[in-house]
């Protein structure tokens, strides 16, 4: 029997804003002394009271609005209450019935909420001597939650829905959603059952890498399968991955809502965002929001360039900025002008910078390369002022040095040769040199006439028009 995987995720991402959610303690993903970013407020003293940081509830509704979801007008905090040790007041301010934002959809998942809490303290353990540190910089950090629907069907696409919703973040600049900081954590819930039908739900917590997310959410949707299909049962459960091991792992029976005791926050006031400047009008809000990603993707594609270009301009908006100000640069509105620089961005330059020592640094850290000269660079491959060998020399000459493309051309004799006047020697040279690919030529074989192109090409490094090169040699050979 086949089994259909069903998938939820939960993904929790830290929000930047200048301090933390309840109190003025800083907000700094970056700190490394322990224990520093740390206030009465946020370390739960008797006696002090939260105050609710109104950037990040504008950050949860600008989201809201980029993925068209319903922004709640009444909302509330409430306690989530357990006892963990990185937990400094036994509970935790969340949102349970009145999140900020309900409905939506990005990357065609439907999502069910998107609420505010306070992140957690950093537990830190000493396998040597088995003590455990903890770390209260990151208590009280304001945390996004966003909860999908059950409507994900394999784990390429969890992750799929993951990367767009880590892009849109960034977008918005409500967060930089690096997981390798833990700055954004998913959690899957799955479940499988035949066709049609839903299964007992397990979760699989703080997967902390795409690469995790997508192979503890295919480990599952085995382990589940091959359990029900031998006759067994499945146990609702909370479970974690062993990256060493890449399998998941029992961790504790599911909680319910009802074990976390939810009570509206007495220390926090019911917020009416109607009543709020600037916090409840849909309109007002969108006209803040940058272009966003689905948005440049689509103008890319109606631009005629590649999807696979459009896709790296999208997950690396420098990148996208470099091309967008080339074409505003150049004023092209022929897509095969379009076409050439995006060609030469995502292909020539991209490899410059892997290659290279500035790889860890990106373009916009790279003063050598400007998009207005590379506009002009292209400009003078459309005119055919320059060879395609030619513009790729100077490119690179441009990406080690700097300087103006038409100032490079004219130094190093990149500019292209198509008068006859300037090839014709160049042309008889090589006729003479390859006397054996002449008479092959002669003989029918009427193909080789690439290779003699090839070597005008060479001889002179790129400079000459591969067409009048072509048309002179035939007219040679005819003669």
């Amino acid at each position: 029997m086949e089994y259909i995987p069903t998938i939820g995720l939960e993904i929790h991402a830290e929000l930047k804003t200048r301090t933390k959610m309840f109190c003025g303690s800083k907000n700094d993903p970056d700190e490394d002394r322990p224990n520093v970013n740390v206030c009465p407020v946020c370390m739960a003293h008797p006696g002090t009271l939260p105050v609710i940081n109104r950037e990040a509830v504008a950050h949860v509704l600008r989201m809201g609005v980029a993925i068209q979801g319903r922004l709640a007008d009444y909302t509330e905090f409430d306690r989530k209450n357990y006892f963990y040790p990185d937990l400094p007041k036994g509970y935790q301010i969340s949102q349970y019935e009145h999140p900020l934002v309900s409905g939506g959809t990005l990357n065609q998942v439907a999502i069910t909420r998107i609420h505010l809490e306070e992140d957690t303290a950093r537990s830190q353990h000493d396998h040597k001597t088995g003590a455990t540190f903890v770390d209260f910089n990151r208590a009280g950090v304001p945390l996004m939650e966003l909860v999908t629907e059950p409507v994900i069907h394999s784990a390429a696409d969890a992750v799929d829905f993951a990367r767009e919703l880590q892009i849109l973040l960034r977008y918005l600049g409500a967060g930089d959603a690096n997981m390798e900081k833990g700055e954004m954590r998913v959690e899957a819930n799955i479940s499988v059952a035949p066709e049609g039908g839903l299964g007992t739900k397990v979760e699989i917590k703080n997967l902390n890498s795409f690469r995790s997310v997508e192979r503890a959410i295919e480990y599952e949707v085995k382990r589940q399968s091959e359990v029900l299909s031998q006759g067994g049962t499945i146990a609702q459960e909370t479970r974690g991955w062993d990256e060493a091991a890449q399998k998941t792992f029992s961790q504790r029976i599911k909680e319910g809502a009802a074990d976390y005791r939810y009570f509206p926050d007495p220390d926090l006031p019911k917020l009416v965002l109607s009543a709020l400047s600037g916090l409840s009008n849909t309109t007002e809000i969108a006209a803040t929001l940058p272009e966003l990603p689905k948005d440049r993707y689509e103008r890319y594609i109606r631009l005629g360039i590649a999807k696979d270009d459009a896709s790296m301009y999208v997950r690396e908006p420098v990148l996208g900025d470099f091309f967008d100000t080339a074409v505003k640069t150049g004023g092209w509105s022929d897509p095969s002008a379009i076409r050439l620089s995006s060609n030469y961005i995502a292909t020539d330059l991209t490899k410059m910078f892997r290659d290279s020592e500035k790889r860890e640094t990106g373009i916009e850290q790279n003063s050598t390369i400007s998009p207005e000269n590379f506009a002009r660079l292209m400009q003078m491959a459309l005119d055919k002022k320059v060879s395609s060998r030619g513009a790729k020399d100077i490119l690179s000459i441009m990406f080690r040095e700097g300087g103006s493309p038409q100032v490079i051309a004219d130094k190093h004799g990149l500019n292209q040769k198509g008068d006859s006047t300037d090839l014709l020697p160049i042309v008889q040279k090589v006729v003479e040199e390859n006397t054996s690919v002449v008479e092959a030529y002669r003989a029918g074989k009427v193909e080789v006439i690439q290779f003699l192109v090839g070597q005008g090409m060479k001889a002179t490094k790129g400079a000459a028009d591969p067409q009048a090169l072509r048309e002179l040699f035939i007219k040679t050979l005819h003669t």
